[in-house]
């Protein structure tokens, strides 16, 4: 089921002396039970493209529907229960304690207050328990290694109880390791709680392996998008990414999914 499409969209920026465009032409849609992941170089217009998904920002042209409504309808109390957002800054949370921080994506539901009801609590607890995390419930967010914050975020995004869960770099930051877990974190919500989860990232290799779509974005090569298998077979891997010096690597990473098809 689509979830979010989008068609003939323009991204970028509206100001006094007119519209300065960041990305145009894109037209594609997110499934549901999918982990999609957003590729491209500093610059192609990548989170500009998560933050117009968001509604952080207006598009301007084209058109974004979710949930086959126009985004541009929805109140922002009505997209809180569709759409969750997990960045990268967590600079204001650094004194919240785990449980807290995951309690506020209860917000869309608990009325101007924000108390918690005995519900609520359960929600918490089950979206601590399905990222792992249910031990961390007391902990301050600075005392956490990188990887632990943005597992408290999924967590906080999971109890958000949205059909979409859009993320910007959420590997950014962790090791090698960390970076595969999480990835594979990402794939088994997607699959076991039936939502639509679209991530940007630069980890192109891990995307490939283990991603069940890939959104190519990229200022001269344009706007692509297609199963891993498939951008690796049509070359359109290598036509992006293709840098002097990484030729082999990167023809090795895509003989690799080849492959293992």
């Amino acid at each position: 089921m689509q979830t979010i499409s989008i068609t003939d969209l323009t991204t970028g920026y509206k100001a006094k002396k007119g519209c300065a465009e960041v990305s145009s032409n894109l037209t594609s849609a997110l499934q549901a039970n999918q982990l999609t992941c957003l590729l491209g170089p500093n610059g192609a217009g990548k989170s500009t493209l998560l933050r117009t998904l968001c509604g952080f920002q207006p598009l301007l042209s084209g058109s974004v529907q979710i949930m086959g409504r126009e985004l541009e309808s929805y109140t922002k109390g009505e997209l809180s229960k569709l759409v969750s957002v997990v960045l990268t800054d967590n600079s204001g949370i650094r004194e919240m304690s785990a449980w807290d921080v995951v309690g506020m994506g209860r917000s869309p539901y608990t009325g101007f207050w924000g108390r918690l009801s005995h519900h609520d609590e359960e929600v918490i607890a089950e979206s601590m328990s399905l990222v792992g995390i249910e031990w961390l419930k007391d902990r301050k967010m600075h005392t956490l290694s990188d990887g632990e914050c943005q597992k408290v975020m999924i967590a906080k995004a999971l109890a958000q109880e949205t059909p979409i869960i859009i993320l910007d770099e959420p590997t950014a930051f962790l090791d090698y390791p960390s970076k595969i877990q999480m990835m594979l974190l990402l794939k088994e919500l997607a699959r076991s709680l039936q939502k639509t989860i679209f991530l940007s990232t630069h980890d192109l290799e891990h995307a490939l392996q283990i991603a069940d779509c890939i959104w190519l974005l990229d200022k001269q090569q344009g706007f692509t998008t297609g199963t891993p298998y498939d951008l690796c077979k049509d070359g359109s891997i290598e036509r992006y990414f293709s840098r002097k010096g990484i030729e082999p690597l990167l023809h090795s990473v895509v003989e690799g999914i080849i492959q293992a098809k």
